[in-house]
């Protein structure tokens, strides 16, 4: 029998960009406590770190790259926990989860206005994370503002549920993306597929891999552009895999469609936007994503 995760490892990405180093070592860092040491567990940053190979007589210091993670699902949620997973074998890299305490889909862009609770939570895996009472862009605004967490690139997801079409803009998972790039931050949100089986979190990990990768040199630097790119990956039905490269395609302003199983299967080429390529088996990327009309 094929285990179901083994579909989903060779994509081809557009941007796929190949990556050098070996896992090392996993440090937990301090979040904010003002009472004494803690303990790493109690922590919501990892620093994910690595070496140059052995036969380098010397290596040059970088800057880590460090990701925030959100998402609109709530903090325990297991798609936000696959990519935290996933996230923590990037090479030199701090990982950072704050995000909202309880389920907030479909609150888009809403925001609270006056002081935020926050509290210390943990993913349904044990990394450790902030949890927000308040809506997922309320979680840029607590992670930046309030708690002083400093990020080069913030990922938002992984949804439950495809977030195409129309429905970007009721999205919570895109809601917290647009905050992170109003505050001048590269971010990119991130949804799964509802497919015949299921939500299928995994599939999207290459596809988050393959766009941290592409952008952490230019995030490090400051020089990536504040704008979000929204990724959706289908869960594909067993005996299929996601079709070929990723594709990178407008979003259009129409309804139909937009919430339906994918056909991993299809042998279809003909699509305008991303509804049509998504269901037809394809990982669709829309790149600089406009803001709320209105």
């Amino acid at each position: 029998m094929t285990d179901r995760h083994d579909r989903h490892r060779r994509p081809v990405p557009r941007w796929r960009a190949a990556t050098v180093g070996v896992l090392l070592a996993v440090t937990m860092a301090a979040c904010g406590s003002s009472g004494g040491s803690e303990a790493a567990g109690d922590t919501a940053t990892t620093a994910v770190t690595t070496t140059a190979a052995a036969d380098t007589a010397t290596t040059t210091a970088t800057k880590p790259l460090r990701i925030l993670v959100t998402n609109d699902d709530g903090v325990t949620a297991p798609g936000i926990d696959t990519i935290v997973k996933a996230l923590q074998t990037v090479p030199d890299a701090t990982i950072t989860v704050v995000a909202p305490k309880d389920q907030q889909s479909g609150q888009g862009g809403k925001t609270t206005a006056g002081p935020l609770t926050v509290t210390d939570a943990k993913t349904a895996s044990g990394y450790p994370a902030k949890a927000v009472d308040g809506f997922p862009a309320d979680t840029i605004r607590a992670a930046i503002d309030d708690l002083g967490i400093e990020a080069d690139l913030v990922v938002s997801g992984t949804n439950s549920g495809q977030n195409l079409g129309p429905l970007v803009d009721i999205s919570g998972t895109i809601g917290a993306a647009r905050a992170a790039a109003a505050k001048g931050l590269p971010a990119l949100a991130v949804s799964t597929g509802a497919g015949p089986n299921g939500f299928d979190f995994e599939a999207s990990v290459p596809f988050v891999l393959d766009w941290v990768n592409a952008h952490r040199d230019a995030a490090i630097a400051g020089t990536a552009p504040a704008q979000v790119d929204n990724l959706n990956v289908p869960s594909c039905a067993d005996g299929t895999k996601v079709r070929g490269e990723v594709k990178v395609i407008a979003t259009t302003e129409h309804g139909d469609g937009a919430i339906k199983p994918q056909d991993c299967a299809s042998t279809g080429t003909s699509y305008d936007n991303d509804v049509e390529a998504f269901n037809n088996g394809f990982a669709t990327l829309t790149e600089k994503l406009q803001p709320v009309k209105g």
